[in-house]
């Protein structure tokens, strides 16, 4: 698994690859593959540790777990493959990007730009249940991602914690705000956006704390 990760995050999570939860997740997600479809692919699960390196993370942005349908998934957080139909919260966070910096609408949900230019698009559980939401939720995934904002936090360079909707912004302990900022809305759901995520700002936000603190912006283009 180690191998997956070339990048300067191999030498960070060895440590919990080796603990006795990580085992007992994996085996949990291999009983899980043999009785049914589990999302993403097992060579994405670490696709935005892959794509993003510790050094090189500016922002990080939240998800909870990996889309449930079938060929969405892609291993980063609010992501899907080209060619798959934008899902809504995906679109509405589109609806807001070009509300805030005036983006040109994409037409495609593939977030991979984003990762190459400094997002790590970090999903809280990495992997899920076909047509099952949350089912991998309670097997180990929370303690690994809270390891990943842990080392984070413990950059020296300042980076921008974007919190969408409760449940990440439950992550909030974890971050030393003294040192680092932190964006919280709703989340961009259907079913939250219009009482607080839309108008929230948070590209213009995130760029603007990033150029305060002597860091690169953003290109928040698709």
């Amino acid at each position: 698994m180690i191998g997956e990760l070339t990048n300067d995050w191999s030498q960070h999570v060895r440590h919990e690859f080796e603990q006795q939860y990580f085992h007992d997740l994996q085996s949990f997600i291999e009983q899980q593959r043999h009785e049914a479809e589990v999302y993403p692919p097992a060579q994405q699960v670490f696709a935005a540790l892959a794509l993003t390196s510790l050094a090189d993370t500016k922002v990080v942005i939240f998800g909870q777990d990996p889309y449930h349908g079938a060929g969405q998934a892609n291993g980063l957080a609010f992501s899907v493959q080209q060619g798959v139909r934008i899902p809504p919260s995906l679109r509405n966070i589109f609806q807001e990007l070009c509300a805030d910096i005036s983006c040109p609408a994409p037409n495609h949900g593939d977030l991979t730009a984003w990762g190459r230019e400094g997002v790590l698009l970090l999903n809280t559980t990495l992997t899920v249940r076909a047509g099952e939401a949350a089912s991998h939720q309670g097997h180990g995934w929370e303690r690994f991602s809270d390891r990943i904002i842990t080392l984070i936090n413990d950059k020296s360079e300042h980076t921008v914690f974007i919190l969408w909707g409760a449940s990440s912004r439950r992550k909030k302990s974890l971050i030393d705000t003294s040192r680092h900022s932190v964006i919280e809305s709703a989340h961009p759901s259907p079913l939250s956006a219009h009482h607080g995520f839309f108008g929230s700002r948070p590209f213009s936000r995130a760029n603007t704390a990033l150029i305060e603190h002597g860091r690169e912006p953003i290109n928040w283009s698709p």
